[in-house]
């Protein structure tokens, strides 16, 4: 695969998904506009990509959630690179989990205080929503694009807790990246969300029971990116594509197959 003169967007690119795709972005020749709140470890990454001397890569801050922000690292991407092949929207996570929600004191979905499932719908939902209206008219002015969105295998299961996630991750796989595709179609923009099951990005996801009996290498969902990015990939579209062992086959009763 090569992506020399293309450029792509990663927001959540400071760590996780976010910054092992544009590391192999790079790598491939390719041009990435880094976005994430956190500038300290941002500003490092992007050094260390530079230092490497493939494909360059830019950095800069952006909440996901400003729509301002959003469209700074739109005009930067344009006006450094002239081109937004790729739109990558890694930024996410479940809410209880990044406002530091302690379950033994907030016990169910009602006493979850509002505030954070709206930081959750926000990052989750309207961060991509947002992206995605941003770069359109780039994309549509030069005839080509891929939208990339990141649902979850929580999109389709349910979580009776951090009920942000699913419903935001549902929002994309089944809402967003169909109407995308409708949208784009007649103007060469693709968008495909991609939907893992337990990733080892923390330990804990190891727990996760997958069909396979393992968790999935973050390695393996760039992967499928790379190729969905790739001129082997152009005729995927609309798809919300399920990468997770098996497990949304089982449904909620997992059979692991040692």
């Amino acid at each position: 695969m090569d992506f020399t003169n293309k450029t792509a967007i990663s927001t959540g690119a400071a760590s996780g998904m976010g910054l092992l795709f544009s590391e192999n972005f790079t790598s491939l020749g390719g041009n990435v506009v880094m976005a994430d709140v956190n500038e300290a470890v941002l500003n490092e990454k992007v050094a260390a990509i530079n230092a490497r001397g493939c494909g360059k890569a830019i950095g800069v801050i952006c909440d996901v959630r400003d729509y301002d922000q959003v469209c700074k690292v739109r005009d930067l991407a344009v006006s450094k690179f002239g081109s937004i092949d790729v739109m990558a929207n890694f930024a996410g996570g479940t809410a209880t989990r990044m406002c530091g929600v302690i379950r033994s004191e907030h016990p169910e979905f009602p006493d979850v205080p509002i505030d954070v499932y709206d930081w959750g719908i926000d990052v989750n939902l309207k961060g991509p929503f947002y992206f995605a209206h941003a770069v359109a008219d780039q994309m549509r002015k030069q005839k080509s694009g891929l939208i990339i969105n990141i649902g979850s295998i929580s999109g389709a299961e349910g979580d009776g807790y951090g009920m942000d996630y699913p419903t935001s991750k549902a929002g994309l796989m089944y809402g967003l990246t169909k109407s995308l595709a409708q949208f784009g179609a007649k103007y060469g923009i693709r968008a495909v969300c991609i939907s893992p099951g337990p990733v080892l990005t923390r330990p804990a996801m190891a727990n996760m029971k997958t069909p396979l009996g393992r968790a999935a290498e973050p390695q393996e969902i760039i992967d499928l990116i790379l190729f969905i990015a790739s001129e082997k990939g152009q005729f995927i579209n609309g798809e919300n594509i399920m990468i997770d062992g098996g497990r949304n086959a089982m449904g909620r009763k997992v059979v692991v197959y040692e």
